[in-house]
């Protein structure tokens, strides 16, 4: 199994969707996990490219089976990985994303301990506020709640190999770029996706 496997987790109104957006556009070799979830599609989302939408009896049926890698509750919906499904990009040699929560996180690096986790950090409380009100898709309500929610989450950024404050777009997108890059020049990985190269000096 030599694919990348690239954690990436962030509180809700980060830009953690955004930056891998613009990586996948950047980077034609990446791709990108798409979960499971119980929770409504937003406005644009499509079943099968941002989540499988699924309501909570199948959701449950899947988690009796054992299907998922990891799954969790988030803001009162449920979130899943299916197993099968990342095994079979790995074992591919496909590089993938998987973008989850600090709880899911946790569960993978249990199961893929070199796997690169990347936590995408807001510049500051404040502005992440302003992000979630003018994205204009939550209530003041759910946004509180929210808020609550992401102090807990940037809690357990120290967990994860990388963290990148996403103050400007741009530059963030770099830097998540970058280190996906660097990742796949680990010699361990080049030694396993390139054997032949390696055996040239001997």
């Amino acid at each position: 199994m030599t694919g990348l496997l690239v954690v990436i987790t962030a509180p809700s109104g980060a830009g953690k969707s955004s930056l891998i957006a613009e990586a996948l556009k950047v980077d034609p070799a990446l791709r990108l996990s798409v979960s499971y979830t119980t929770r409504a599609p937003r406005p644009g989302e499509q079943d099968g490219r941002e989540y499988h939408f699924v309501d909570e009896k199948a959701f449950i049926e899947m988690l009796a089976r054992g299907e998922f890698l990891e799954s969790a509750e988030v803001h009162g919906h449920r979130y899943g990985t299916a197993e099968a499904a990342i095994n079979d990009e790995l074992a591919a040699n496909h590089d993938l994303i998987l973008e989850i929560d600090w709880q899911g996180a946790q569960q993978v690096r249990r199961l893929y301990p070199d796997c690169i986790g990347i936590f995408i950090l807001p510049p500051s409380i404040e502005e992440l506020e302003r992000r979630m009100q003018k994205r204009g898709q939550d209530s003041p309500e759910v946004i509180r709640r929210r808020m609550m929610v992401a102090r807990e989450e940037i809690s357990h950024s120290p967990e994860f190999n990388y963290a990148i404050i996403n103050k400007d777009f741009d530059e963030a997108a770099k830097d998540l770029v970058a280190i996906i890059r660097s990742a796949r020049l680990g010699t361990d990985r080049q030694l396993a996706r390139h054997p032949e190269i390696f055996r040239l000096g001997n």
